[in-house]
């Protein structure tokens, strides 16, 4: 299993080492990854390789406190559901937490729930969906422009473009 989890992280490391260096140098714009988007990277999915291509283009992540607990939910509930076994989340979990390490995290603050909260109110969102977005917002200093919205949750998407995001994934 050790060596499952080397090949699986080093397949998202790897991309994320070779371009951080070029990313920056044209100054991209920084891409916020919703935990929807980031699952798909650690588990077999049919739009894995599409979102290492996203990850390949800018490898700087900007990701919500949260997402690591809303990952584990994910690959938990597909464990429960038989599309994945115990070690593949074990395996899948491990690379969650050292992709963790190499992404830029929003942490919570006051301004996040207030905003979290404004958006339960404009959108038909969930509360951690809501808490992503008001993250993402705050990232963005209010200036959603700034910002690509990665995500395939598509509630979450249109919430994102209403707010003035770029979405990619949907």
């Amino acid at each position: 299993m050790p060596r499952d989890y080397l090949r699986l992280y080093s397949k998202i490391a790897r991309r994320i080492d070779e371009t951080r260096l070029a990313r920056r140098a044209v100054g991209a714009v920084v891409k916020y990854w919703d935990a929807s988007a980031i699952t798909p990277l650690l588990a077999e999915e049919p739009t894995r390789n599409d979102l290492l291509n996203v990850l390949e283009k800018d490898a700087d992540m900007l990701a919500w406190w949260g997402t690591p607990v809303e990952i584990a939910s994910a690959l938990a509930r597909r464990e429960r559901e038989g599309l994945l076994t115990a070690d593949e989340v074990t395996t899948a979990l491990r690379a969650a937490h050292a992709l963790a390490e190499s992404w830029h995290e929003i942490v919570p603050s006051d301004s996040i729930r207030r905003t979290a909260e404004r958006l339960l109110r404009a959108h038909p969102l969930r509360a951690a969906d809501s808490l992503q977005l008001a993250a993402a917002l705050i990232a963005s200093d209010h200036d959603p422009m700034s910002l690509e919205f990665v995500c395939l949750d598509v509630r979450l998407a249109r919430a994102a473009q209403r707010e003035g995001f770029v979405v990619i994934g949907q």
